[in-house]
């Protein structure tokens, strides 16, 4: 099919669309073969549509209005068709009618109209007409139009009105604003949580592959949907049986006497597309795949597991799976348990989602021993469809979720990840599982170019709480669902073992918490009363803002009775606490004791107590949630915002040597100045130079005193090495610096020189992004030279970043005191440095096709910073993978 698609056919704007009902669309370029399909969306639309799309009444499109609108040349003029079941239902196009500004008109199918078709073709309309330097649209609308003139007046854009010949004439720039992403981000996320949320709220299911084998798998399936009271009705689907469990059976989905909301899949492979057709056919809204065989077990798997997504897709639907473990809703409306597990944790505040499907056995049971109740929990498995992303917008606005867990093997979206975790985690707690940044059989996931921790960093800047294993996760998750977050770092310990004090304060330090009551011991054989009595004083210091408890049961002692003290005390008090009783784990959900006849009627009682085995296990999870308390409440800034960005000027630059080399380049002294100087970047000059004449004359022209160096990586940064003099003065010592380094440096083929005047003393620093497969553009910050290359310490963030954003990157790395006027020396200009790389954070955001850029050096001194050097390649255009428009990845 691909070889009849017109010249210059747009595959990248291509994509699929969670519309505002949680459905699925197709959004792609129109083709001329549309031509039959424009006539049938023509032909049923109401009058009135027709009316206010054409402003007269046209029945019937001739053969040439239906030819121009179908022939476009994907630049000067674009139209986009958006699809469900290879229908078009709805159409968006631009026409270029100035160098700058396009007129755009849009027509959605009466059948389809108050999903958000408009809105979402606006968007990626606005998005490929910038990348052709359309920056304005024009539009003329029908004042009775009023769906019309709110897409444009709700897409967040400043937009302009006049009324003209009984006309409404609009004008707005297209360059996304504040405003308009915040409008593109609450409608995805609505739309999203939406498609989610129909998933685990089913009103109806089929089993497809219920077998009469109790160990088959779409028999343990439907078994546990049963057991577990589902709320709804219930389908079993094998067309050799009239009944199984006690449930009238279907021969196959298209028997069914309704369109359940969710398909459960567990048969063969192979018969999954046949079974996933039957679905679409029958109007199913959703499939849960518990089926194996898929992108796991190779690239016939994977092409498998590629037609079952475009089958569900083409037709509107959500996919969890395939290869997943189920999935299960607490909610006592719904009671869904479709997954493999018969046992399921109580019902509860935290919600779980995992990739992988062994882990998610061990994720429910976990949760189940430490009697910590769970809301939701959903198994990827191949993550075909539904992924973290998807599930972390559900959870936003889920009521019956406080905390979620989320165990990651690979990351198909980070940037999209770290936007909506972000947002997740300003709310309620995000605590993440991730394996090392590798590919994983069966996921679909880009390669990354990025340092491993790089990783972890950019989850600190979203606020999650990243965790090493699915114990650790437990641990966290029972404090912040249970206990209030700690207000600072200031702890009391609180023990009956001098020794376990001991090892809770040293665990403390390492956790960068503060011990300002205790450590506190008891005598071993203590008694409540008397443990009491020192947790009291614990929780009453006003030094003291969270408690650690930590116990060792003597012989015969009753541990319940120290557990009814530390609850007695932390019931009372708003400072979070944590146990340590030796062997013992999990959630304290005992009675409480009865009430302390001094207390005020406004105490509400704590329901219950975090215990820890080991107490590093305790220390751990509490200096996890004060971190996460401390980003909760730090200000997140404002977005980098710059003057002086000339991005026309950038855009003709990165265009035209793309034009003469289309598989990129590195640029130029001359032209890395001016790319730079569009983005308010001073590249300091520095002249190539031959021969002792010239480096004299450079070192006129440039302005003394200069600095003599070498280019060559084999010398650069090398301290044996004899590659730069500093600080000349003379013409003469110009000339005997290039002679001596010429004579050293020449066997070595390391003799390329340049001049540049001298810069101030200060701290050489090294400033870059670069755009990687997986993450997007990616800002680094660290000191140049070795120490930091071999000790790793580098910084990072990912774009669009805030103010604090950019201060804290500086702020990050290991050596950041040399920048603060360490033993005496001067400090840094940082909001020079940091003008800078907030500069170089919008620059790297705004243009795909700079593969990378490192800013070396960048002296930083008392009076501002220097870019001193400037290595930037360019690169044909990666599709990011979260675009400036709303798209499934």
């Amino acid at each position: 099919m691909s070889e009849a698609l017109p010249p210059g056919y747009p595959h990248l704007a291509e994509a699929d669309v969670v519309l505002r009902d949680g459905t699925v669309a197709r959004l792609r370029p129109i083709r001329p073969s549309d031509a039959e399909g424009i006539h049938r969306f023509h032909a049923g639309q109401s009058e009135e549509s027709i009316y206010l799309r054409f402003f007269a009444p046209i029945r019937r499109l001739s053969e040439r209005d239906v030819e121009r609108f179908t022939n476009v040349d994907y630049v000067d003029r674009m139209a986009l068709v958006a699809l469900i079941r290879d229908e078009i239902i709805g159409i968006g196009r631009y026409d270029r009618i100035a160098p700058t500004s396009a007129e755009v008109a849009f027509n959605i199918s009466d059948h389809y109209q108050g999903k958000g078709i408009g809105s979402v073709l606006l968007e990626h309309l606005a998005a490929i007409a910038q990348e052709h330097d359309i920056t304005r649209f024009e539009a003329e609308v029908l004042p009775q139009n009023r769906k019309m003139l709110s897409v444009f007046s709700d897409a967040g854009y400043e937009v302009s009105r006049r009324f003209e010949d009984g006309v409404v004439m609009l004008h707005f720039d297209i360059e996304p604003t504040a405003q308009s992403l915040s409008v593109r981000f609450a409608r995805e996320h609505r739309a999203e949580a939406e498609s989610v949320s129909a998933l685990l709220h089913p009103r109806s299911i089929a089993v497809v592959g219920v077998s009469r084998r109790e160990r088959a798998i779409g028999h343990q399936v439907m078994r546990h949907v049963l057991d577990g009271g589902f709320t709804g009705e219930v389908y079993p689907v094998n067309p050799e049986a009239d009944r199984l469990l006690g449930v009238p059976a279907y021969p196959s989905i298209t028997d069914l006497p309704e369109a359940v909301d969710l398909a459960v899949v567990a048969v063969p492979a192979s018969a999954v597309p046949g079974v996933v057709e039957e679905c679409a056919a029958k109007g199913v809204r959703g499939l849960l795949v518990i089926s194996s065989g898929f992108a796991e077990e190779g690239e016939e798997g994977t092409a498998l597991q590629q037609r079952v997504l475009r089958v569900a897709r083409d037709n509107g639907m959500r996919v969890i799976g395939p290869n997943s473990f189920g999935i299960l809703n607490n909610d006592e409306g719904v009671r869904l348990n479709a997954s493999l597990s018969p046992t399921t944790p109580p019902a509860g505040h935290l919600g779980l989602y995992s990739q992988s499907g062994a882990l998610a056995v061990a994720n429910l049971d976990s949760a189940a021993r430490r009697n910590l109740g769970v809301s939701v929990f959903l198994s990827a498995g191949n993550r075909v469809d539904v992924s973290g992303n998807d599930v972390m917008q559900y959870w936003v606005d889920d009521d019956s979720t406080h905390a979620v867990g989320l165990y990651l093997e690979s990351m198909g979206n980070p940037r999209k990840f770290s936007r909506i975790a972000r947002a997740l985690a300003m709310t309620k707690p995000v605590i993440v599982v991730k394996s090392p940044m590798e590919e994983v059989p069966g996921h679909r996931v880009r390669s990354t170019t990025v340092r491993p921790h790089a990783f972890r960093a950019i989850m600190a800047q979203a606020g999650v709480i990243h965790v090493e294993n699915v114990h650790q996760m437990f641990d966290a998750a029972q404090l912040l669902l249970h206990q209030p977050l700690p207000e600072g770092n200031r702890v009391a310990i609180v023990s009956n073992s001098h020794q376990l004090g001991t090892i809770s304060a040293g665990s403390a330090a390492a956790w960068g918490l503060e011990v300002t009551h205790g450590p506190v011991s008891v005598r071993t054989e203590a008694t409540p009363s008397e443990f009491r009595a020192a947790v009291d004083a614990a929780f009453a210091d006003e030094q003291v803002d969270s408690v650690v408890v930590s116990f060792i049961p003597p012989i015969g002692a009753v541990e319940h009775d120290v557990v009814e003290a530390v609850r007695y005390a932390a019931k009372r008090s708003s400072k979070p606490c944590v146990g340590n009783l030796l062997g013992m784990r999990g959630v304290d959900t005992g009675s409480l004791v009865a009430e302390d006849p001094g207390a005020s009627s406004g105490d509400v009682p704590r329901e219950a107590v975090p215990l820890y085995a080991m107490p590093e296990d305790a220390i751990r999870a509490l200096g996890l949630a004060t971190q996460y308390g401390r980003w909760r409440t730090k200000d997140k800034g404002e977005p980098v915002v710059r003057d002086g960005v000339r991005r026309t000027a950038a855009r003709e630059l990165v265009d035209s040597v793309l034009a003469e080399y289309p598989e990129g380049r590195a640029l130029t002294d001359d032209e890395s100045h001016d790319l730079l100087a569009a983005y308010g970047i001073d590249l300091w000059r520095r002249v190539e130079v031959a021969s002792a004449d010239e480096a004299v004359a450079a070192a006129e022209e440039v302005g003394h005193p200069v600095v003599l160096k070498s280019l060559s990586p084999l010398v650069r940064g090398h301290s044996l090495l004899d590659a730069v003099r500093v600080d000349l003065t003379e013409p003469e010592h110009v000339r005997a610096a290039f002679e001596a380094m010429d004579a050293r440096l020449a066997p070595l083929d390391a003799n390329y020189f340049v001049v540049q005047r001298m810069a101030p003393q200060g701290t050489s620093c090294v400033l870059g992004t670069v755009e990687d497969p997986l993450f997007g553009p990616v800002i680094s910050f660290s000191l140049a030279g070795a120490p930091t290359e071999l000790l790793d310490d580098i910084a990072y963030r990912i774009p669009p970043l805030t103010d604090v954003d950019v201060r804290e990157i500086v702020d990050d790395i290991k050596l950041a005191p040399l920048l603060h006027g360490h033993k005496g020396a001067t400090p840094v200009d940082r909001a020079a440095l940091e003008d800078v790389l907030g500069r170089l954070s919008l620059m790297s955001e705004d243009f795909v096709e700079i593969a990378s850029v490192v800013l070396d050096p960048v002296m930083a001194h008392g009076k501002g910073a220097s870019v001193l050097g400037a290595q930037i390649h360019l690169a044909p255009p990666l599709r990011r993978k979260d675009p400036g428009r709303r798209a499934m990845t």
